[in-house]
């Protein structure tokens, strides 16, 4: 619920200044925001296991993965399988720090349920240390919108509360994109947080203001491509169990080197014009291709419902604009093609001139 005070050692300390509106139509924590609609969750076959290339945070034996946030060991229990929040014990950090990642975590609120609203079974999942999915026994109890379980914390109330009854176990699946920034600190992205609570999609790619706080907005301020992750003692002996993440690759909004096709040329009209016609391809369905020329263009449809531009890189060398795909012609000095071949998605396709 409240932000984790971070370690000092090798985790960046924030001096966050409080701004004075918040980015919210609604003030955080109102009783008037409407609540999300209950929704029954289906029964899911938990722990669910990691996959190969999961990174491992409590496998259910030990907490050798989780520290306090002065470097000591972690002091909460691990028994039975699960790891449990001990109060007054403080939160506890992952030994390894992450940026953008997949993670699952699985917890169960205390039985019997004890308290009310934020009193009641309250933990959290701090990504990065300073952005918290909620963690709540919200099955029948009354609480603020954006406080209730799978919220981000403070600022986007889940889509739907598919909250279980306390003591069963419950799953969180979070893709996480951290902040970007540019070298001055500036904000370049936000954070971006999707979440399924007991696989129902309840966050669906929202991005966040800042950092996750109680009672205050605070902006973001640059901090490390990587921190750890924070798991909240909220004073209630919450579970948790089976927590793994996957780390992601970097978003890029850049296509790679080999995207470039080498140089185009430019052809005379009557090196266009020879390779217009219809073609055909022998298939159980026969289909048909016809080639034409737009002034100085050649155009081709492939049996789609629009013409596909053709960038020539020789007299018979052409590559699909906006595709990986190229298609050459079978040429003989001075006489139409006979055909042509197209290369597409690792298969080669060779089309006969029919006219």
């Amino acid at each position: 619920m409240k932000q984790p005070m971070l370690a000092a050692a090798g985790i960046l300390f924030f001096s966050l200044r409080v701004l004075s509106q918040s980015p919210a139509q609604w003030l955080a924590h109102d009783m008037n925001r409407p609540r999300p609609p209950v929704v029954k969750p289906s029964d899911q076959k938990l722990p669910l296991l990691p996959p190969s290339d999961a990174v491992v945070l409590f496998d259910g034996r030990n907490l050798s993965q989780w520290r306090s946030a002065d470097g000591s060991p972690a002091k909460w229990i691990a028994v039975n399988g699960y790891m449990e929040s001990v109060k007054d014990s403080g939160y506890i950090f992952s030994q390894g720090t992450f940026g953008d990642i997949q993670l699952h975590v699985e917890w169960a609120a205390p039985v019997p349920a004890i308290g009310h609203s934020q009193g009641r079974g309250n933990s959290g999942v701090f990504l990065m240390g300073l952005y918290e999915i909620q963690v709540l026994d919200s099955y029948e109890n009354e609480t603020y919108a954006d406080g209730q379980a799978a919220s981000v914390y403070g600022q986007y109330p889940p889509l739907a509360n598919a909250s279980r009854p306390p003591g069963e176990w419950q799953s969180y699946d979070i893709v996480f994109r951290r902040p970007r920034f540019d070298r001055s600190g500036g904000l370049l992205k936000p954070a971006r947080i999707t979440l399924l609570h007991n696989g129902v999609l309840v966050q669906d790619g929202v991005e966040l203001w800042g950092p996750t706080n109680w009672l205050q907005h605070s902006p973001y301020q640059a901090h490390p491509d990587r921190l750890p992750i924070s798991l909240q003692d909220h004073g209630n002996p919450v579970r948790f169990r089976n927590v793994w993440l996957r780390e992601l690759p970097e978003w890029s909004e850049a296509g790679p080197a080999n995207t470039k096709r080498g140089p185009t040329v430019v052809l005379r009209s009557q090196e266009l014009d020879r390779l217009v016609g219809r073609y055909e391809r022998q298939t159980a369905n026969k289909l048909i291709f016809t080639i034409k020329r737009d002034g100085g263009k050649l155009l081709g449809n492939f049996a789609g419902p629009s013409d596909i531009e053709l960038v020539p890189h020789s007299e018979r060398e052409f590559s699909l604009r906006w595709t990986a795909g190229r298609l050459a012609f079978d040429l003989r000095p001075g006489a139409k093609p006979s055909g042509f071949t197209i290369f597409l998605g690792g298969e080669e396709y060779s089309v006969k001139r029919v006219e």
